[in-house]
């Protein structure tokens, strides 16, 4: 990626295993990638770009500022106006001074090239291109009506480690194990005027993971995500790369109507002017074609938390699913996971001898779900817990004193019992008495495909096992909607996927499901839910769903 003003003033006072770490990230964006965002935010000579203020954050050797210039020197053309002009319409920093030297040049050629003097192209890629730290210039410096660029990619290791505090001071953003564009989004975001577009080519992995969490929450609670290009099969750059790009323009508005689009290794340069022309048009409400899927929706996902991956027309379903329904978890449906001990090798037994009886509560485990019938396999947890949720007083349960002291040396390493010594032989998780009796669907953790288990009640679920219970739902009902590709749907956007196409089927996971109210179905559907979830007919389940949910299909 074009790297740009990282780690101070004068690249002769960075170590040199860090200039070459920067050099080494260098990898240049396609010129018909650069024109394609310039299209898409708007910079187009059509309008005064004198009268803007454009800021490329990291430029490299200049490959977006070549086609900056051309466009500049066309708008002054078009509006009547010397190229000295546009003097302060742009500006762009980079930390190697070797890098500064070859923009200017860029610029001065390119100028030229479109007939202006030497001497004219000379002044304006002087006062453009400046060397410097972008992440740590003076807020008066960034005012922008336009950011653009390749954010750097640079490894956490490779910053030193005072340099890496300013960051964090100056971009709060950078939390945890975050990477250094995470700042530039943050930089860039906070520097635009009112309207200004960001348009960068960068990873898009920070819509998804843990470290992306405050940016997320940065553009959905300020800014206007408008767009998302998946490019993570095209050849965006000049050199391979082994990372996950996209086109993201966000702008400094409430939220508006939003694109989700992704792409195959046919899109190119022509693709890219058709997609730009699409776009700006606000005509036609998708596409569908060889080289990309879009479509337009009414606007961006407002979680902080993660947002959905998928293609553009299932991204369009769930947005759809999640205006007109409410969430799985509410006040009378919780979801949940079992119970964490930290020591199954001593809370859990199967010996129903091993302490007193009731003491001993029956355990459901992942491999009792294996066949879609809870199955139970004779596992107990050694329980410390009364039944309103206080630790049992051990002299009133001898074997149960003696069993744990025989494993004490174990058990008082945890971390919970040295936290809590006069405490040592509690489990991680408080016992929920109450939901041993309750009928409840049961989920194991990892699986290809959702696998929600019936529990008529009297077991209690280990911590390799989610639950739902519910008030208002029949159970079997809701495992069928469960069993259904469209409840899959929603894990498979947002759930982290393991190799060889794993789903994580956690707590978070299962809460983004949306399901309708469940007077609203009709009773064939809910006798046709329940059936499919007593057969373990994921198809039949689906087809009943998509009544319920007054869909026709499932797009892929």
């Amino acid at each position: 990626m074009a790297t740009g003003a990282l780690f101070g003033i004068d690249s002769l006072t960075i170590p040199e295993p860090l200039q070459e770490a920067v050099q080494h990230g260098e990898v240049f964006t396609r010129s018909w990638v650069v024109e394609l965002i310039l299209d898409l935010i708007g910079y187009t000579p059509d309008k005064d770009l004198c009268s803007a203020k454009l800021v490329e954050p990291a430029c490299g050797g200049g490959a977006f500022l070549g086609a900056i210039a051309s466009r500049v020197g066309a708008s002054c053309r078009v509006h009547k106006r010397p190229l000295a002009d546009a003097v302060a319409a742009v500006r762009a920093y980079d930390l190697l001074d070797r890098n500064v030297e070859l923009s200017r040049s860029l610029l001065v050629r390119t100028f030229k090239e479109h007939g202006w003097s030497a001497a004219e192209g000379e002044r304006v890629a002087g006062a453009w291109v400046q060397q410097g730290d972008y992440l740590l210039q003076a807020d008066s410096d960034h005012r922008a009506d336009y950011v653009v660029g390749n954010p750097p990619y640079i490894r956490l290791e490779d910053v030193p480690a005072d340099r890496m505090a300013a960051y964090r001071d100056s971009c709060p953003t950078m939390s945890g194990r975050a990477d250094i564009y995470i700042g530039f989004y943050e930089t860039a975001l906070h520097s635009l005027n009112a309207g200004g577009r960001l348009g960068f080519i960068c990873a898009d992995r920070w819509m998804r993971n843990q470290y992306g969490r405050a940016l997320r929450r940065l553009v959905t609670g300020r800014f206007s995500m408008d767009l998302v290009l998946a490019m993570h099969d095209v050849d965006a750059f000049d050199e391979q790369v082994a990372a996950y790009p996209a086109i993201t323009i966000i702008s400094n508005q409430t939220q508006g109507p939003a694109v989700a689009a992704d792409t195959t290794r046919s899109f190119g340069a022509a693709q890219a002017r058709d997609f730009a022309t699409w776009y700006l048009s606000r005509g036609s409400e998708s596409i569908n074609a060889e080289s990309c899927q879009a479509v337009r929706l009414p606007h961006w996902f407002p979680e902080e938390d993660s947002w959905p991956a998928a293609s553009p027309a299932r991204l369009a379903m769930l947005e759809d699913l999640t205006k007109r329904f409410g969430l799985l978890e509410n006040p009378r449906t919780r979801v949940g996971i079992g119970v964490a001990t930290g020591s199954d090798k001593v809370f859990l037994t199967e010996d129903a001898e091993a302490v007193e009886a009731d003491r001993l509560l029956p355990l459901a485990m992942v491999r009792d779900t294996t066949s879609g019938t809870l199955e139970w396999s004779g596992t107990y947890l050694v329980n410390p817990w009364t039944t309103d949720g206080a630790l049992v007083d051990l002299n009133a349960y001898p074997r149960l004193a003696t069993y744990f002291e025989q494993h004490s040396g174990v058990l008082r390493k945890r971390y919970v019992a040295v936290k809590q010594p006069h405490r040592w032989y509690k489990t991680i998780d408080k016992v929920d008495a109450r939901l041993t009796r309750r009928p409840k669907l049961l989920f194991p953790d990892m699986k290809l495909t959702i696998h929600p288990v019936l529990d008529e009640g009297g077991l209690y679920p280990h911590h390799n096992l989610y639950f739902i219970v519910s008030d208002t739902w029949d159970m079997r009902v809701l495992g069928g909607l469960l069993l259904s590709k469209v409840a899959q749907a929603f894990v498979e956007a947002y759930a982290v996927k393991m190799r060889g196409g794993t789903l994580r089927f956690q707590a978070q996971y299962l809460r983004k499901i949306r399901v309708p109210d469940p007077e609203t179905i009709s009773q064939p559907d809910r006798d046709a839910l329940a059936d499919a979830f007593e057969r373990r007919d994921a198809d039949a389940a689906t087809e009943a769903a998509l009544r319920v949910y007054g869909l026709t299909d499932l797009p892929e």
